[in-house]
């Protein structure tokens, strides 16, 4: 098992879902340079494993993550440009890998969302919040930019919406994310793991090789040219269908009887 300075990894059903877990509680759970390390090490570790059906992403303490370090950010304010220029690739890179994992990652966002905390929120699948949750995308009151997390929210919210709350960086609620597209779930912090368990048992009655093709289907399929669209969402169903799983999902249909993946 790999050891991580401010993260846990475990596993849960039988090693088909990871639970990945933030731990600065005492920083808000807060990017410094060894969390983001540790969390692109460890969505690269669980990257093979085909196992999995889910990841679920979460912090320790009250907040989910609070964005950059103030050490990191004092930091960073002596740094070179060049300097400047790693060290934002290095978080790009790992929003990428979120963003790209091969199977659902779930957000179980058990407090406050800031700045680039609030960008996870884009490059997840499925994000449940607490109703009491603030989020913000907070960097222009530092003087900075959502820069690195700009694509994936811009995608999921929209111009227009991207426009108003990144010039603002006003604090917003878990029910308004929900309204326009970064939260899907909005709970009550006492029913938030009932509502994750949910969504978990829902993705183990996938296939789990089917719901990569999902996922990489919906990434794509939108910014394809219409002819590329109709060859590529082609032969992805013309190999499903002559796959193991799905032939296994089509007897499991016929037989009335739950598909091995369930069981398995």
């Amino acid at each position: 098992m790999t050891h991580y300075t401010h993260i846990t990894v475990e596993h849960t059903h039988a090693g088909k879902v990871a639970i990945i877990t933030m731990r600065r509680p005492e920083a808000r759970n807060a990017f410094n340079t060894q969390l983001v390390q540790d969390l692109a090490a460890a969505f690269a570790e669980l990257r093979p494993d085909t196992r999995l059906h889910a990841v679920v992403l979460t912090g320790d303490g009250p907040a989910f993550s609070a964005g950059a370090d103030l050490n990191m950010m004092r930091a960073s304010a002596a740094f070179t440009e060049e300097q400047n220029l790693n060290d934002a690739l290095s978080m790009a890179g790992l929003f990428g890998a979120i963003n790209t994992f091969p199977c659902a990652v779930i957000a179980r966002v058990n407090g406050a969302a800031m700045g680039g905390g609030l960008g996870m929120l884009a490059v997840c699948d499925i994000v449940i919040a607490i109703e009491t949750a603030q989020l913000a995308f907070s960097e222009v009151r530092l003087g900075i930019a959502p820069a690195v997390i700009s694509p994936y929210v811009v995608r999921k919210i929209g111009e227009s919406r991207a426009r108003m709350l990144f010039v603002t960086g006003e604090v917003f609620s878990a029910a308004y994310a929900r309204e326009i597209g970064l939260v899907h779930i909005v709970t009550s912090p006492e029913e938030l793991d009932t509502a994750v368990e949910k969504k978990v048992s829902d993705l183990l009655r996938a296939a789990p090789l089917a719901m990569r093709a999902c996922k990489t289907l919906a990434l794509n399929v939108g910014h394809m040219h219409a002819e590329d669209a109709q060859r590529y969402t082609a032969e992805t169903i013309a190999r499903l269908r002559v796959s193991e799983e799905g032939q296994e999902g089509l007897r499991a249909f016929l037989e009335k009887r739950k598909p091995r993946w369930i069981d398995g």
